[in-house]
């Protein structure tokens, strides 16, 4: 399936706090990204993609409009998705990320805006983030190719072959190249090896048939 991508706006990330400011050192453990998209249609996403930048967990919120007359909602589609399985270690933490439309835990259709929660427990690292963010939705079908009904649905060995319009009896034609081959067979056999000259009779010549050029340089021919 082709995909294209979606031109988008990345705000400045807003920090939160969540827990004990003395014990996590006066260090925010969830940043929030809010992505718009300006001048584009509400759009189906089909896939986001970036890379890790030591974010233990994802959740993502997506706004939704309505079919009703109403204002836009907010609806989780992601909770908590674990991009690092040990936060103290650095396994996963700047490894490439896609997230499909499947993965996701609401409808993905008539999306206006997105909002990355990104979390860190571990106090070991000194900030986190996710980069090179793209946002996927599906691109232009290709135009499908008609087929031949008899191209599209074969006809078993068992059946006779149908007629095509506008085509000769195949089992005449069949029997028309069987007589060919076979008269051309005949005149192979039939074809004699022997060299036929252009003026020789029975190997001599007849001196009328034969012309003479001079290259004499005094004949004035």
């Amino acid at each position: 399936m082709s995909r294209v991508v979606v031109p988008c706006h990345v705000k400045s990330t807003v920090a939160l706090q969540v827990g004990d400011m003395r014990a996590s050192q006066g260090r925010p453990g969830v940043l929030v990204v809010d992505v718009t998209f300006p001048n584009v249609a509400p759009f189906e996403l089909q896939e986001i993609t970036f890379k890790n930048y030591y974010t233990a967990f994802l959740s993502i919120r997506v706004r939704q409009q309505t079919l009703m007359h109403t204002p836009a909602k907010w609806v989780t589609c992601l909770r908590d998705y674990c991009l690092m399985p040990d936060p103290h270690s650095e396994e996963g933490a700047q490894e490439y990320v896609s997230l499909f439309k499947h993965q996701m835990l609401c409808d993905m259709n008539r999306i206006l805006e997105l909002r990355l929660i990104l979390r860190q427990p571990s106090p070991l690292w000194l900030s986190f983030s996710v980069e090179e963010l793209q946002i996927y939705q599906q691109g232009p079908k290709s135009p499908s190719l008609a087929f031949p009904k008899w191209l599209s649905h074969p006809v078993s060995n068992e059946q006779p072959a149908p007629r095509l319009e506008g085509l000769p009896d195949p089992s005449r034609v069949s029997s028309e190249v069987q007589q060919m081959w076979a008269l051309t067979e005949m005149i192979r056999a039939n074809h004699t090896s022997t060299r036929i000259g252009r003026f020789d009779v029975d190997g001599c010549y007849d001196l009328n048939l034969l012309s003479y050029t001079c290259f004499c340089p005094s004949c004035p021919e």
